[in-house]
């Protein structure tokens, strides 16, 4: 994919506590980033969440059942949390924030963001048409 979406992920950031987000394949490969967290530390955190998601996934019969749908992952540490959702096939957007986030606003702006990112992962890219004859 040629497309950069980081600036779509800034709209995550508008939230009051929200600090980064990134945007990654289900394999762990980072697709984008906002500006605040640099490329090396961003890439470490596209591998470390797919594998938060697939450790996710892998506890659905935990919930009354092996055929329940993985929605989020939350995950709380002393100095914020971190919020991992799908953002259409493949694909995963995560955004972490200080402990003092509201998490209805923050998982509410996600999902936008996610509707936002759908569009924009599923629409073909344009061809250069250049100057025709």
């Amino acid at each position: 994919m040629n497309n950069d979406l980081s600036w779509m992920l800034d709209s995550a950031l508008e939230i009051p506590g929200a600090l980064h987000a990134v945007l990654i394949s289900a394999d762990g490969l980072l697709m984008a980033r906002t500006k605040e967290i640099g490329k090396d530390d961003a890439d470490r955190v596209a591998a470390g969440m797919s594998g938060v998601q697939s450790l996710s996934r892998s506890l659905a019969f935990f919930c009354n059942g092996s055929q329940q749908q993985w929605r989020q992952t939350l995950v709380e540490f002393d100095g914020g949390w971190v919020f991992l959702i799908s953002a259409g096939q493949g694909a995963y957007l995560g955004v972490s924030a200080s402990p003092d986030v509201d998490m209805a606003d923050i998982t509410f702006r996600m999902q936008q963001l996610v509707g936002q990112l759908g569009k924009a992962l599923m629409a073909p890219p344009r061809e250069n048409l250049g100057a025709r004859p």
